[in-house]
């Protein structure tokens, strides 16, 4: 949870889209393994995973998952009190 409303900075943005884009192409290569292992329909759906995973992973890792960020509530008091009229000034 953050304090702030502010975006994350270009770099943890950066960082993060880095990570999702490697983390597509390992499912992608264990695709290409796995359709080499296996035979029957496992391995064209493999192949296919293989295939279009690189497109899917350009997709997430360009599209900014950071959203706006929600503005912080406003501050909104209540009533002020009335103040006390006190001791009124005498006249001079």
């Amino acid at each position: 949870m953050s304090i702030t409303a502010a975006r994350r900075s270009r770099s943890e943005d950066i960082r993060g889209r880095e990570v999702r884009y490697v983390l597509s192409m390992l499912a992608r290569t264990a695709c290409f393994v796995g359709a080499v292992f296996t035979d029957g329909v496992l391995r064209w759906v493999l192949v296919a995973g293989a295939l279009f995973l690189p497109y899917i992973a350009v997709v997430l890792a360009n599209a900014g998952v950071q959203r706006d960020p929600t503005p912080p509530e406003a501050f909104t008091a209540g009533p002020a009190p009335e103040l006390d009229p006190g001791r009124q000034p005498r006249p001079l």
